[in-house]
């Protein structure tokens, strides 16, 4: 489905603030930005799932759209979101990690993809270690330059891309999202120990 607006001045000027979406924006200084760009009902489940990689000491960014309706209500595809508080906060940032949802497809494995292909290789090992599955995101993978996980100082980050039934079941299953977030978390602290 085609998106209805093609940024965010479009949006805004026929949405409304805490009725129709909401920004949630948390700066706590770190080099890493945890973000989810189509939280809510967009893409169910990923702001949830940023807040809780983000934890209590990694920055982090949510657009969550309130209201029910077509995936491409309130979606901005990736390399046009230009909500001024995710830009200035991402690009205060050495580098930022999205979380996206996809469609299920018959698989559970994380889509990785982005231009920080370093930090991008250390989850997806950091993930296949603790259990998971993570592969090359070849349908979006998250490089184009004006991609909001890469408009950070170093000009990269990381997309991951997560099926439906995969976030679903990261929401119920609370041990299982902490495995995950933990994986993320290790693998964002030793690329920023090399």
């Amino acid at each position: 489905m085609a998106d209805r607006f093609q940024n965010f001045e479009e949006l805004a000027a026929v949405s409304q603030l805490d009725v129709d979406y909401k920004i949630r924006c948390e700066d706590r200084g770190s080099s890493v930005v945890i973000l989810a760009p189509h939280g809510g009902t967009i893409e169910p489940e990923t702001a949830e799932i940023a807040e809780a990689i983000a934890g209590a000491d990694l920055s982090f960014y949510t657009f969550e759209a309130l209201a029910v309706g077509a995936h491409g209500d309130f979606h901005i595809t990736s390399h046009r979101f230009d909500e001024p508080l995710a830009l200035d906060l991402v690009g205060r940032t050495y580098t930022a990690v999205a979380i996206h949802g996809r469609k299920d497809d018959g698989t559970d494995a994380v889509w990785m993809g982005g231009r920080a292909t370093d930090l991008r290789d250390t989850i997806a090992a950091s993930l296949r270690a603790a259990g998971f599955k993570a592969e090359p995101n070849k349908t979006l993978p998250g490089e184009h330059e004006f991609n909001i996980c890469n408009r950070t100082r170093s000009g990269k980050g990381v997309q991951l891309e997560l099926s439906r039934s995969f976030r679903s079941r990261l929401a119920v299953e609370q041990t299982v999202l902490q495995d995950f977030c933990t994986a993320i978390r290790n693998a964002i602290r030793v690329a920023r120990a090399d």
